[in-house]
């Protein structure tokens, strides 16, 4: 209110030339007053006619909301009265302007009071403000009669004062700026008398002042101004012409003073809606009665007609509840000679329901998130009904199986929410109906589609086709051979469902993941980086990661096994003998020796893997073709036939060893074979003997023979013992001494008959109770029998005791065992240091006890040869494969613990 006063004000100081300051004051109060009666949020009064781009108020100051969110909040102004956008709203700045031009007359016809009512509506949440706009008239019409030309018939015997009424002007202003005065033109019969009516209008009437007399002048014409309160004013006119007859001194009168009608809404044409009735007492044509409008909106009288005979009033248009409620409409009755009346007819429209109810969809987004919460609002609907009462209640819903509903808001406002979860993967867009009824009799009701999109939210990771993924490369690849292709699906929509393909980061073998395959990050093949190795890398796993482009990312990742398949790229390796082994001899065959007796094994190994590995042996070359032979798959070398005399001493034997892979790869080595039953006999060895050595060496025997002798001490009185508590005699040494088997790579198989090595090989050692010169016998196998059993060293009351029987007696004190152990480790330990490095040709170590002597013979040189053979094979053919070496080691190793 503070701000329309304050608005009022300025406009009448504003006013320049356009009249008195009393019309400003006036007109102030006028428009407060009328203000007042305003029920809304915020009220704004303005005058009509103004132009486009006139701002009437600040809307989102004085309601105090927040300017820059506005257009966030979708604010807008919406009309049930009229579809027609008068005003609107300046997002930017909060501004009420004009955007089409209003004419007071032609929104409000002739009520005082002429309000626009607005709504201004905002989102998020839903926020509804009435607004109602005062139009202040301007002085822009001037007052009309209801016909340019009155024509009057008085009679001349009229009385001075007798009064003849005419109709009142009309002026569409209203207020001040309606029709205030009336002046009579000056003539010497008539003078002019306006008085208040009891409606609110004005009498105007014709007062005689001067008797009239038709023989000095039958007509008279007059001329009526009206005029209105407006500054500047304005005015109309109307001629009078009045023809002097004889007398009628009787005017009609009304049977009624106001009449009312009520006439249903879409009532057929020629309807009868009122007849109006006035008498005349005079006789003749002075008592004839005729009727015409004396003052009709323009709207009324497009809708109505008056017969002038009867009375009646009848429907010629369309008659509308919604346009008009309530006409009022002033009839005057005529006598034939001028004298007339009048009466009011008011005619009430009653409301038929005749409208369906109106779907305007106020506010919908165009897509929704599927991760949308429940109860979210996604639109606004408004429901409109332009009937009345209890037609105009309207109740809006939409169809069942929807994840939607409408709620009741402010006014006949829905908001459109959300009841169930949204999946756009499942449905991606809703159609339904939104249904109103309303309350009439009968109802009627309206539909309107919905459109609703469901936006994509990246609620989906990528999956596989596969749990897992197998491949397969060959060695020794090409780079940037495909492997194989990993595909991932992902039912999310664009971006969300652009999936990009990578490795995860990692270590095979020692190396980066990246440095061995890459993968295409949209096809999803994957690629060998560098070529790889069998041999150093049989198969890996590496995990494929699928990541899609949404934000944020979900990703997944699948395993991919890759396997290496073999080549025959590594040709066979030969152990043993050691291809470049410089001993003088490598194997020592006894005369005696009968056919099928092994003398040496061929040890191989082959890097690769299966078939490829599979290894052949075979003689290419021999000083005797006819007396050795070789296991194909064993690689053992036996005799074909007993030796005899005429055999050479020495025998070279070249072997092939051959794989099973495709293209075959093959190796050669040779060995030498001496056949001789003592090293005296072989004139190389004794050629090579040092004089420089013999000191060294009898101070080992002495070493040798005190530690021997005092460990041969203990034996004997423990063997002693023994045999006086049990009362009979037991062996002193077992003739067989078991030469530990090789170890091999723990990636080689060992299949007997077809692979490289067997699993285990035994020896049995024989000794001679002859001379110091006397050396090993005969060495032989226990597998196979390849050595008769009329060969094998049997047990007897005087032969050795095995060692492993001696400490195990159950009669042996802890400590007899501790010191018996620590002298054998000594005499071990002498031997494998001075050995290697001065070795003695023969070694003896006689051992008396009763009646029998034993007498151990160590052959150091054929025991440092083997430490040599050892050496070279780590360093050399064995270099990576430390454990196949080992049979040289334990072999020297058991010569030495049979000392």
């Amino acid at each position: 209110m503070f701000w329309f006063l304050s608005h009022a004000i300025r406009m009448c100081t504003t006013m320049e030339h356009r009249g008195p300051p009393l019309f400003g004051l006036l007109a102030l109060v006028t428009f407060a007053l009328m203000a007042i009666t305003v029920h809304a949020d915020l009220s704004y009064s303005f005058p009509e006619e103004m132009k486009r781009g006139y701002v009437i108020g600040n809307i989102a100051k004085d309601l105090g909301l927040d300017v820059t969110r506005l257009s966030a909040r979708k604010a807008r102004l919406v009309s049930e009265e009229d579809p027609k956008q008068y005003c609107d709203l300046n997002l930017r700045t909060g501004e009420l302007f004009i955007a089409d031009r209003i004419d007071r007359e032609e929104l409000c016809l002739e009520k005082l009071t002429c309000l626009l009512r607005l709504e201004l509506m905002l989102e998020n949440p839903l926020e509804l403000h009435r607004i109602a706009l005062q139009i202040q008239d301007i002085n822009d019409n001037s007052p009309m009669f209801p016909k340019e030309l009155i024509k009057l018939e008085i009679s001349e015997n009229a009385v001075k004062g007798s009064r003849f009424r005419v109709n009142e002007a009309h002026d569409l202003d209203a207020g001040h700026n309606s029709v205030q005065t009336y002046t009579l033109e000056s003539n010497s019969h008539f003078v002019l008398a306006v008085n208040k009516d009891t409606d609110g209008g004005k009498n105007v009437e014709l007062i005689l002042d001067k008797e009239l007399d038709r023989e000095q002048q039958q007509d008279v014409t007059l001329v009526i101004s009206a005029v209105d309160g407006g500054t500047p004013p304005r005015s109309g006119t109307v001629a009078i012409h009045i023809t002097v007859l004889d007398a009628n001194d009787n005017a009609p009168v009304f049977i009624q003073e106001v009449y009312e009608a009520s006439l249903p809404e879409n009532s057929d044409l020629d309807t009868v809606v009122v007849k109006v009735s006035a008498t005349d007492a005079d006789e003749g044509a002075n008592g004839e009665v005729s009727y015409e409008f004396s003052r009709i909106s323009s709207k009324a009288k497009k809708i109505f007609s008056l017969n002038s005979l009867t009375g009646e009033i009848k429907v010629i248009g369309v008659v509308d509840f919604e346009d008009e409620q309530k006409y009022e409409i002033r009839i005057e009755g005529k006598d034939g000679f001028g004298l007339s009346t009048k009466a009011r007819v008011v005619i009430e429209i009653t409301d038929l329901n005749d409208n369906a109810p109106t779907i305007v969809l106020q506010s919908l987004s165009n897509s929704i998130p599927e991760d949308v919460s429940l109860g979210t609002e996604v639109g606004i609907i408004h429901v409109q009904d332009r009937d009345s009462d209890k037609n105009r209640q309207v109740r809006c819903f939409i169809q069942e199986n929807f994840p939607f509903k409408l709620v009741p808001s402010i006014k006949n406002y829905y908001s459109l929410v959300t009841t169930g979860a949204l999946d756009r993967e499942l449905v991606s867009e809703y159609n339904f109906t939104v249904i109103a009824n309303d309350a009439g009799s009968p109802p009627l009701s309206s539909s309107k589609s919905v459109h609703l999109s469901v936006a994509d939210v990246n609620d989906n990771a990528p999956v596989f086709d596969k749990l897992l993924y197998t491949a397969q490369i060959t060695e020794n690849n090409k780079p940037g051979y495909s492997v194989c292709s990993v595909k991932a699906r992902d039912p999310d929509w664009r971006q969300n469902g652009t999936i990009m393909y990578s490795l995860a980061t990692g270590e095979v073998n020692g190396l980066p993941v990246s440095s061995l395959l890459s993968i295409n990050g949209d096809t999803g093949i994957i690629h060998v980086v560098k070529s790889v190795d069998y041999e150093h890398l049989k198969s890996f796993k590496v995990y494929a990661i699928a990541r899609d482009s949404g934000s944020p990312p979900l990703s997944s990742n699948v395993t991919v096994s890759v396997l290496i398949t073999d080549e025959n790229d590594n040709p066979p390796q030969i152990l043993y003998p050691t291809p470049q082994g410089s001993s003088l001899m490598t194997e020592l065959v006894p005369k005696t020796v009968l056919a099928g007796s092994l003398v040496s094994k061929i040890i191989a190994v082959d890097a690769d893997s299966g078939q490829n590995a599979w290894l052949s042996y075979e003689i290419i070359k021999s000083s005797d073709p006819g007396l050795f032979t070789i296991g194909v798959h064993s690689g053992e070398i036996r005799t074909q036939r007993d030796i005899s005399e005429n055999d050479g001493m020495k025998q070279n034997l070249i072997v092939s060893v051959r794989d099973n892979g495709q293209p075959t790869l093959s190796v050669t080595c040779a060995l030498h074979v001496l056949i001789s039953d003592s090293f005296a006999e072989i004139p190389e060895i004794n050629d090579k003997y040092d004089e420089s050595n013999s000191k060294l060496t009898y101070y080992l025997i002495i070493a040798l023979v005190s530690v021997s002798t005092f460990f041969l001490t203990f034996i004997i009185v423990t063997v002693a013992v023994r045999f006086c508590r049990r009362g009979k005699p037991r062996l002193l040494f077992d003739g067989a001494v078991a030469i530990p088997s090789a170890y091999l790579p723990p990636n080689y198989a060992d299949v007997d008959g077809t692979g490289t090595l067997r699993s285990c090989y035994n020896y049995d050692t024989y000794m001679t109770t002859g001379s110091r010169t006397s050396d090993f016998k005969f060495v032989t196998s226990y597998n196979d029998g390849t050595m008769p059993t009329t060969l094998t060293l049997k047990k007897s009351p005087t032969a050795a005791v095995d060692h492993n029987e001696l400490f195990q007696a159950p009669d042996m004190s802890a400590q007899v065992r501790h010191i018996l152990f620590s002298m054998m480790l000594s005499l071990n330990v002498l031997v494998l240091l001075y050995l290697p490095i001065h070795p003695p040709q023969n070694l003896t170590l006689h051992v008396y006890h009763t009646k029998s002597y034993i007498t151990l013979h160590y052959i150091t040189l054929h025991s440092y040869t083997l430490v040599k053979q050892y050496d070279t094979c780590v360093h050399g053919a064995g270099k990576g494969y430390p454990h196949s070496c080992d049979y040289l080691q334990h072999s020297a190793s058991g010569l030495v613990s049979m000392a």
